[in-house]
């Protein structure tokens, strides 16, 4: 994952600025209004989110058709991110979906859609689930789907936002799959996560995965409870060493039926 600490350099100076460890319980139009900016919603075709500035004014536009609250404050937090780096935008329009699904892509393409995407995301992770409070609510805590639901809502993001955050950090050896219209288009995993990954981009999921059942099941919710997290074999997603016996790993899936996508996690007890 790129390296580039300049958007989350920018927030934690920012919470350091105005004397807050968080914003979670302020309310966007008030935490914008306080930046010298102007929040508006209303109706955007095809984007979530812009950026608008003028000679002596800023305004920021929220799609007011956005249905979870989690998503909103995400493109708020992103476009606040751009207000704050990059003051040579003059109009900038952005869709958060495709800004979310950029978070688990390769270096390589994420230079090709530009760093300051990737800036303006590193910020609003940073804004909305600071580092030093997300592994004060991680410590000693092992990683599962209801973890992650319990971050969701303490921190007012969304589930992807979550697993995005503890990958970036390396606060869990994890192995994340972005999948869409039943091709894997691309993976990244955890720094501190030993394994030799098979051939899987822009392949269907392998057999016997998790991530396999759901693009056959149409991305319906399949799984629900402790369910969610099934157990597979690691020569599933990974290479084996040689002499090396199978063992158990776990999968778990986030199926998105409006957009056919998937986001899998991956990981070792």
């Amino acid at each position: 994952m790129i390296k580039n600490k300049k958007g989350s350099n920018k927030a934690k100076a920012l919470l350091e600025e105005i004397g807050f460890d968080e914003i979670t319980d302020i309310p966007m139009d008030i935490f914008v209004a306080g930046l010298g900016a102007t929040l508006i919603e209303e109706s955007l075709p095809n984007s979530d989110g812009k950026i608008i500035r003028g000679n002596t004014k800023t305004l920021i536009k929220v799609n007011s058709d956005i249905q979870f609250e989690e998503r909103r404050r995400f493109t708020i937090a992103h476009e606040v991110g751009h207000y704050l780096l990059h003051s040579k935008l003059e109009l900038e329009v952005h869709n958060e979906t495709s800004n979310s699904l950029n978070w688990f892509n390769s270096a390589e393409q994420q230079a090709k859609k530009g760093v300051q995407e990737w800036e303006a995301n590193d910020f609003a992770a940073e804004l909305l689930m600071p580092e030093a409070l997300v592994r004060k609510e991680t410590f000693r805590k092992k990683f599962s789907p209801d973890l992650v639901k319990q971050l969701s809502k303490r921190f007012k993001t969304s589930i992807t936002s979550i697993i995005y955050r503890l990958l970036s950090l390396d606060i869990y050896p994890l192995f994340v799959v972005f999948i869409s219209a039943g091709i894997v288009r691309y993976w990244s995993k955890s720094n501190n996560f030993w394994v030799r990954v098979q051939n899987i981009t822009k392949l269907p999921p392998p057999q016997n995965s998790v991530a396999e059942e759901y693009v056959e099941a149409g991305y319906e919710y399949i799984y629900t409870g402790n369910d969610k997290t099934q157990t597979i074999d690691k020569s599933t997603w990974f290479e084996l060493k040689e002499d090396e016996d199978d063992s158990d790993f776990f999968e778990y899936c986030i199926p998105t039926k409006q957009y056919q996508t998937i986001i899998s996690v991956i990981w070792e007890e």
